[in-house]
């Protein structure tokens, strides 16, 4: 429980006690009646006991109802009360403790709930920054080192020599140098930025604080400029020391630059409170920040420069070496079977980050448990692949023979095309296996990693998408909405292609959008322009992808053959993998020839 919902339970459990307490007393208290009415009932003969004490008088009526009362002379009164025979008791009339008590309970309860309270806004290391921080001391076993951070070496030699730095400073200030201020590690999710923090406090031998960004702030205004203070307050006492904040883009966005107030005001008044800890007047501490973000774009400029930041590290999602030491650090855990390709696997995974590699893995040992294997296959890791990417296999789902075939020959037009067309991803995989939305699936995986993109690669994934509807238009002569994703996944490219990589010769080489440079798929914005301008880009959008169809449309109508071969096959096995898929495209070249293959006598292995 935080000191903000304490101190509300506090003020609740005050507010709730004075009620209480009010109601006892109303509940308790006789009720009051004045002196005539008290010598009415006297001489009625209603009153059957009183109490006396001081100048007041309780007792009670023949109804047996308490009453209090008070009277001027109770002298002048005893032989009366005496004459009428009722019970008489007495008390000293002197000062009542538990009733000074009483009556200022309710006071001292509110003053008590106020003074905790406002010492819990006030702060202290104690109260506000110390159950906050999560604190490793030197040698700190935190189950994490080097050996567990893989795929990132350019990051992990950079940090290594931080640490370097100070376990050994003399090393350094021997050549004049000093030791960098922060480092920012900047990159999309799940690449291993929390990861490598945790194996910085493993490995160093300097005490570790670790926070999180959105630690700083509550619902109070002064309080995450507070923890920074006694953030960096503690940390200078055990210098030289390494701070991590994972998430810093919640205290660290751009700041305003007008009259900001509320939520916004609360964080630009931290982010300048780290400003001036980062690079203030007494800033000769050895004291490294080290954070993480995945929205570099929106952090202030001011927190980015050198002297504060002085290191940016983007860690990237691995390439095909990176994502196979991520499987070797991973795969350790599990039994693998004998001759299960771990690179290959790593090839045909483009695009994984650290997270969902151990993701993978984790799911082909459940495969493998769940079928009572003694160890994971690589048949487990695609399995597992398939079900992370595209979704469960829905093997329970009903689809009528039309249907399917329809999907047969739909997947079968988007390898095809994939196949004959040049400088496109072999077919990995084909399948009309229904899994998450999609009735079937059509694979690629590429040989090696790519960074950029040829203008000829992008046309032919255009036509690979829209190989799909081309085959349903050529065999069904009619269109379904299964080609929807193909049409989505097609117009995004070829507007890229001319809004984005100037690769239109109508448009030319300018940029009409431009990327946002996040890394959580922020995609691009687009950049003013003309409506004529518009008008010129939506009808080279639509040139290029007419143009596309039309073409593949043409490509499977000349290969007739092996679309209704593959098809078939589809159909017979449900899923075809890349090796079947060549046997196929083999016994379709062969009966090109029709004539010779008869006279051999050859069958197609399918």
């Amino acid at each position: 429980m935080s000191q903000i919902q304490t101190g509300l339970l506090i003020l609740l459990l005050t507010f709730l006690g004075v009620v209480s307490y009010n109601v006892y007393l109303r509940e308790t208290t006789p009720d009051e009646i004045s002196y005539t009415k008290f010598m009415t009932l006297l001489k009625e003969r209603k009153i059957t006991q009183v109490h006396l004490k001081g100048g007041t008088v309780t007792g009670k009526d023949t109804l047996k109802r308490d009453f209090i009362s008070y009277i001027p002379d109770i002298p002048a009164l005893l032989p009366i009360m005496e004459d009428l025979s009722i019970s008489i008791t007495a008390e000293k009339d002197s000062e009542n403790l538990i009733g000074f008590f009483k009556s200022m309970l309710p006071v001292l309860l509110i003053l008590g709930g106020y003074l905790i309270f406002s010492k819990m806004q006030k702060g202290g290391q104690s109260s506000f920054a110390s159950n906050k921080i999560k604190t490793f001391q030197p040698k700190t076993d935190t189950g994490i080192t080097f050996e567990d951070v893989a795929g990132i070496s350019e990051a992990r030699t950079e940090l290594l020599e931080i640490v370097d730095s100070l376990k050994n400073p003399d090393k350094l200030s021997s050549l004049g140098g000093y030791i960098p201020k922060g480092v920012l590690l900047q990159g999309p999710p799940g690449t291993g930025k929390t990861l490598i923090a945790k194996a910085i406090a493993g490995e160093a031998s300097v005490p570790f604080y670790s926070m999180g960004g959105s630690d700083f702030v509550e619902m109070f205004v002064g309080v995450g400029a507070s923890r920074v203070r006694e953030l960096f307050t503690e940390t200078k006492k055990n210098a030289p020391c390494i701070v991590f904040i994972d998430e810093i883009d919640a205290i660290g966005g751009k700041r305003s630059g007008g009259n900001a107030s509320g939520s916004n005001d609360e964080r630009e008044q931290t982010l300048n409170a780290l400003l001036v800890e980062m690079d203030g007047f007494d800033s000769d501490q050895a004291v490294i920040i080290i954070a993480a973000t995945n929205r570099p774009d929106i952090l202030d400029p001011a927190l980015l420069r050198p002297g504060r930041f002085d290191r940016q590290l983007t860690i990237s999602l691995p390439d095909a070496k990176g994502r196979l030491k991520i499987l070797n650090v991973h795969t350790k855990k599990i039994v693998l079977a004998k001759g299960t390709s771990l690179s290959e696997v790593a090839r045909s995974i483009p695009g994984f980050s650290g997270a969902e590699i151990a993701n993978l893995v984790n799911e082909a040992a459940l495969m493998a448990a769940r079928k009572n294997k003694k160890a994971v296959e690589f048949s487990d890791f695609e399995e597992a692949k398939d079900k992370i990417s595209l979704g469960l296999e829905r093997k329970n789902v009903v689809i009528d023979e039309k249907d399917r075939r329809l999907t047969a020959y739909h997947e079968a037009g988007h390898a095809i095309t994939a196949k004959l067309l040049p400088e496109t991803d072999p077919v990995h995989k084909i399948s009309i296996i229904p899994r998450g939305q999609a009735l079937g699936l059509t694979q690629q995986m590429p040989l090696d990693d790519r960074y950029t993109y040829s203008r000829e690669y992008l046309i032919n994934r255009i036509k690979i998408l829209m190989g799909g509807r081309a085959a349903e238009e050529i065999v069904f002569n009619h269109q379904t909405t299964g080609a929807s994703n193909d049409i989505l996944g097609a117009t995004e490219i070829a507007r890229r292609l001319v809004c984005e990589f100037g690769m239109s010769n109508m448009i030319g080489p300018i940029a009409y959008m431009h990327d946002q440079g996040g890394f959580l798929g922020n995609g691009s914005t687009m950049k003013p322009y003309s409506e004529k301008t518009a008008e010129r880009i939506d009808n080279e959008i639509r040139s290029i992808i007419d143009r596309c169809h039309s073409e593949t449309i043409t490509l499977l109508r000349e290969n007739n053959k092996f679309l209704h071969k593959l098809a078939e096959a589809l159909l017979v096995n449900e899923t075809v993998d890349g090796e079947e898929f060549d046997i196929v495209h083999h016994c379709y070249i062969n009966e090109k020839n029709i004539e010779e293959t008869l006279k051999k006598g050859n069958e197609c292995p399918i």
